[in-house]
């Protein structure tokens, strides 16, 4: 966790706290806004507890957030950031598929979704458009977020990862990093038959039999994320 001098701020930036678990990952990031005359980098954070902390005592203009966290989801930080520094805006930076994750940091608050390999100046237009009120994703999501709220008769046909509530989609996730389920219960703060009865939601709607089944999809599913 770290906070950068005020000397480097400047006078009438916009002033932008980051959170990434890599190191190097920050630094380039920090390089980019610091380059540009009208935004400046004020802090940065491995975790979401320590970018809560930052947010708290910053008072950032925007978060620009990976949604892989170390200690939490990155949806949970959203959610906890729009709940409590609701002037906050959130920008979400990630490897992860946008057609899976935007929809989901949209609707735990967050204002916009870009990709880490679309580059630097596809990014300082991100930051550019959430920071003037508007929300950011590609044309193609854009599309498809209007086509789902113009067409609710579409809804039961969505695909099934589509169909998981944020809670499961994170169980998902843990299971296919090999957690069991008193490991993904203490690190998501629940009780194991509440964890069960999450696992039983996820067989159900990805129409698995068996919870065998549910892991091995879980694993390949992980994977998959981890090369995209």
């Amino acid at each position: 966790m770290s906070t950068r001098k005020a000397s480097l701020a400047g006078a009438g930036k916009k002033r932008i706290l980051i959170l990434d678990d890599h190191p190097m990952m920050r630094e380039g990031l920090a390089q980019l806004i610091d380059n540009e005359g009208d935004l400046s980098v004020c802090g940065e954070a491995g975790t979401g507890r320590e970018a809560f902390e930052l947010a708290k005592k910053l008072k950032p203009d925007l978060l620009l957030a990976d949604i892989s966290l170390p200690d939490k989801s990155g949806l949970e930080v959203i959610k906890e950031l729009h709940a409590f520094h609701p002037d906050v805006v959130v920008l979400v930076i990630s490897m992860h598929d946008e057609s899976l994750y935007a929809e989901r940091v949209l609707r735990a608050g967050g204002r916009g979704y870009i990709m880490k390999q679309e580059g630097g100046k596809k990014l300082m237009e991100a930051i550019r458009q959430v920071l003037s009120g508007k929300i950011y994703v590609s044309e193609r999501i854009s599309e498809k977020l209007l086509e789902s709220f113009s067409d609710h008769s579409n809804e039961a046909g969505r695909a099934s990862m589509e169909n998981l509530t944020d809670r499961e989609f994170e169980v998902l996730q843990l299971l296919g990093q090999g957690k069991g389920t008193r490991e993904i219960a203490a690190q998501l703060h629940l009780s194991g038959k509440t964890v069960e009865a999450h696992r039983a939601n996820i067989k159900r709607k990805l129409e698995l039999k068996t919870g065998p089944e549910l892991v091995r999809y879980a694993v390949r599913w992980v994977k998959t994320q981890k090369i995209a």
